[in-house]
C-alpha cells in the first residue's frame, strides 16, 4: 500500500446526509456533515448518544449509504465497502478457537494477502502492541484490553489508508481504558496512521486527537472542530495538566452539556 503524505487530504465528506426508514417514518441520522481529514490526523468524533457518530463511521467504510452528499477516500467516491479501511468495534469479537496470531491473520486469509508477508506484519504488531509471549494464547486466556489490541492489530495488518473506531475502550474500566490510550498514541505515532475515532469520553477525544469533532444531537451535524496542540506523542499524566487540554475539553464539555470534571 502506498502511504498517502503527511498533509494531504485522505478523507473528504461533503453535504452528508443518511436517512433511515423505521416503523416511526422516515429519520433522518445525518445532516451537511462536512470533514476533510488530512493523512496522519487523528480525529476524534464527540457527540451525545444516537447523534449519527458510528453512522457517520459506517458511511465512511461503505457499510451504510449516503442519502444525499458524498465521501471521497484518497480521491474515491465511496460506493461500497472498501478494502484500504480497517475498523475496531467496541467489542473485540475475537474467534474463540483461533489464537491471538490466529486471529490476526484471519485479515490475511479473507482478503487473500501473501501470507509470508502477513505474518510478518503480524510478529511486527505483536511486537509494538506488547503481545510478544501471548501469540498462542486464546481470547478466554487475555484481558480485555489485551483482546482489543489484538482486535487493534487485526484491523492494522493490511496497512489501511485509514483506520475507523467506534468506542474501542467503552468496555473497558477506566485504568485500562487509560492504558489503552497511551497504547494507541504510541502506536499511531509510530505509524502515522490516519484515524477516525468515535467517543463518549472528552478525555479520551481530547488525549488522543489532533482534531476533536463536536456533534450536534439528531440529526447529527458538526457544531464545532477544535485543533489539540500538544505534541504527537503524549504522557497521560503531562497532558491532562495543561492548559490546552482544559482549553479544548471544557469548550466540548460545553456543547455536550457536561458537568466540568474529569472523566
Amino acid at each position: 500500500m502506498t502511504a498517502t503524505p503527511s498533509g494531504e487530504s485522505v478523507l473528504e465528506i461533503k453535504d452528508l446526509a443518511i436517512t433511515f426508514a423505521s416503523k416511526r417514518g422516515q429519520v433522518t441520522a445525518l445532516e451537511g456533515v462536512d470533514l476533510d481529514v488530512k493523512a496522519g490526523e487523528f480525529i476524534t468524533i464527540a457527540g451525545p448518544s444516537g447523534c449519527g457518530k458510528s453512522t457517520l463511521l459506517k458511511a465512511v467504510a461503505g457499510l451504510t449509504t449516503p442519502s444525499g452528499g458524498s465521501i471521497k477516500l484518497k480521491g474515491d467516491e465511496v460506493r461500497g465497502p472498501r478494502q484500504d479501511i480497517g475498523f475496531v468495534f467496541q467489542r473485540a469479537a475475537l474467534l474463540e478457537w483461533r489464537s491471538v496470531r490466529g486471529n490476526i491473520l484471519l485479515q490475511a486469509e479473507m482478503r487473500g494477502m501473501n501470507m509470508r508477508k502477513a505474518q510478518a506484519r503480524a510478529d511486527e504488531l505483536i511486537e509494538m502492541t506488547g503481545l510478544t509471549g501471548f501469540e498462542k494464547a486464546l481470547p478466554h486466556e487475555l484481558s480485555g484490553g489485551m483482546q482489543q489490541r489484538v482486535s487493534l492489530c487485526r484491523a492494522l495488518l493490511h496497512e489501511p489508508g485509514v483506520l475507523l473506531m467506534d468506542e474501542p475502550f467503552g468496555a473497558l474500566d477506566a485504568l485500562t481504558r487509560e492504558r489503552m490510550n497511551v497504547e494507541l498514541n504510541r502506536i499511531t505515532s509510530q505509524t502515522g496512521t490516519t484515524v477516525l475515532l468515535v467517543t463518549h469520553s472528552v478525555a479520551e477525544a481530547v488525549y488522543l486527537a489532533t482534531r476533536v469533532v463536536v456533534m450536534s444531537p439528531r440529526p447529527g451535524r458538526i457544531l464545532e472542530e477544535h485543533r489539540v496542540d500538544l505534541p504527537a506523542e503524549r504522557d497521560y499524566a503531562t497532558v491532562l495538566e495543561t492548559p490546552e487540554f482544559h482549553r479544548v475539553s471544557s469548550r466540548v464539555r460545553e456543547l455536550l452539556g457536561a458537568p466540568a470534571v474529569a472523566d
